[in-house]
């Protein structure tokens, strides 16, 4: 549907909150801890997408391991769809590979799935969905 927001490895929330507030002009306006990912998040809203700042919450975290291999920077891009499990069956039959055999939890109230960078040119695609209660 959109691009619902643009993931960011930090290495400290409370630091990159500050340096984000100052480029955007804009405080964060949630943070939220993922057990499940072990990361806190931030986010900002620049226009109709979001900036999620992600920081690691333990060594073994998809988050540590990227900023050890990468640095910060661009982790991913999340794109809203309306029906997340249809799109995956799509993407599948697309030959993409999914991280994920299952929609899960993610922070701002979604469901999400990732797509494996290695189908996507080397971009970590997330797909999210709102939880509809």
């Amino acid at each position: 549907m959109h691009v619902e927001h643009i993931g960011i490895a930090v290495k400290n929330c409370q630091d990159a909150n500050q340096l984000f507030a100052k480029l955007l002009g804009a405080e964060p306006y949630k943070a939220e801890k993922v057990e499940s990912e072990a990361v806190n998040t931030s986010f900002f809203h620049v226009g109709n997408t979001k900036i999620e700042l992600l920081e690691a919450t333990a060594e073994h975290s998809a988050i540590a391991k990227f900023i050890e291999k990468k640095g910060e920077g661009i982790h991913h891009i999340a794109f809203e769809v309306e029906d997340i499990e249809a799109e995956m069956e799509r993407l599948r039959e697309q030959g993409f590979q999914l991280l994920n055999e299952a929609p899960k939890r993610g922070a701002d109230n979604k469901l999400v799935c990732f797509v494996h960078p290695k189908s996507a040119n080397g971009v970590l695609v997330e797909l999210c969905q709102e939880i509809r209660k």
